[in-house]
């Protein structure tokens, strides 16, 4: 059982990655789209993408670690650092991902304001949050 929970947990946790990497990069695309026709296509990828896949992910990622954490006691939050750690990084990712959703929100009312540059710079943003989660749940650096 426990195995399965982590193949899961990995598997919801790729798919939210994949829509947290690609809609900034559709907001690129749907801010140097100059016809309206794009622009509406474009509203309705990143809504998709958001609400029915990255949306979704999130939350069972979210459920399935903390049923992992249940399977092997309240108690590891505090004596596992790698975990605090991974967990942290798991709140800024989350606080992205709902930065994403008013990000659509905005472009949904075409209210949008920022630059094809900006979106490019927030395309990088999970890249942190990736690289430390994926070496604190395998390297498990600070584990005595």
């Amino acid at each position: 059982m426990l195995l399965w929970l982590k193949a899961l947990h990995i598997i919801f946790m790729v798919t939210w990655f994949a829509g947290l990497f690609y809609l900034p990069r559709l907001f690129v695309y749907h801010k140097i789209c100059q016809e309206q026709s794009g622009r509406d296509l474009f509203k309705v990828m990143e809504y998709k993408l958001y609400y029915y896949i990255t949306t979704p992910s999130s939350i069972l990622t979210v459920i399935l670690g903390f049923w992992l954490i249940d399977m092997y006691g309240w108690n590891i939050l505090l004596h596992w650092e790698w975990l605090q750690i991974k967990l942290v990084f798991v709140v800024i990712l989350i606080g992205f991902h709902l930065y994403c959703g008013k990000l659509l929100k905005a472009f949904a009312k075409d209210e949008d304001q920022h630059t094809e540059k900006f979106y490019r710079m927030i395309n990088e943003i999970p890249v942190i949050p990736l690289i430390v989660i994926v070496i604190m749940a395998v390297v498990k650096p600070f584990l005595g």
